[in-house]
């Protein structure tokens, strides 16, 4: 239970109602993470949006390194909601829970390739230190390869994910088996 008032869906009526059939027409089902913003359907609606612009936008990382980000992210903060959650979507794409149990303890015990080690490098430091970073942070990862749109993209899935472990770590979101499972990936 969380720790503040959430309207559930059987109690939405007006606007709320509204916001939740349209995720679940996007997602599948509506996750504890949004129903926590029900008295603020204003914010609820535009994290939605980052969401599926971050998630599921057009631009060259793929998803499931969108969804490696936010487990790496939400590991390190302790996140379990985000874990749990992104884990799910994860193993949707690698289809190997104990390299994601590896992945969750140790990102750097996997054989990963090289420029993924890169890019998790980065979001490890953005996301325990992110006083640290600098601009050799950023042209390490363009000498791996990646662009600047690339980078930027990676910035912000790390800095989405550190923003909504908080949101669940601040509020009491607890995920359930249930609740993880039967979304759009």
């Amino acid at each position: 239970m969380p720790w503040i008032r959430v309207i559930r869906e059987d109690e939405a009526t007006g606007e709320v109602k509204e916001v939740y059939g349209g995720i679940e027409v996007k997602r599948g089902k509506i996750a504890n993470i949004m129903k926590i913003h029900s008295l603020n359907q204003s914010a609820m609606h535009t994290h939605m949006d980052l969401y599926l612009s971050l998630m599921f936008g057009p631009f060259d990382i793929k998803r499931a390194e969108r969804e490696l980000i936010g487990v790496v992210v939400s590991a390190v903060n302790n996140g379990e909601y985000c874990v749990k959650h992104h884990a799910a979507a994860l193993d949707y794409y690698w289809r190997d829970n104990e390299k994601i149990k590896r992945l969750i303890e140790n990102f750097k015990s996997l054989n990963l390739p090289e420029k993924q080690r890169k890019m998790l490098g980065y979001v490890v430091k953005l996301t325990r230190s992110p006083h640290t970073m600098n601009e050799s942070d950023v042209v390490a990862l363009r000498g791996s390869g990646f662009s600047d749109e690339d980078i930027l993209n990676i910035n912000l899935i790390t800095s989405y994910f550190c923003f909504v472990n908080r949101i669940a770590l601040g509020l009491g979101i607890e995920s359930t088996p249930e609740e993880g499972a039967g979304y759009k990936y």
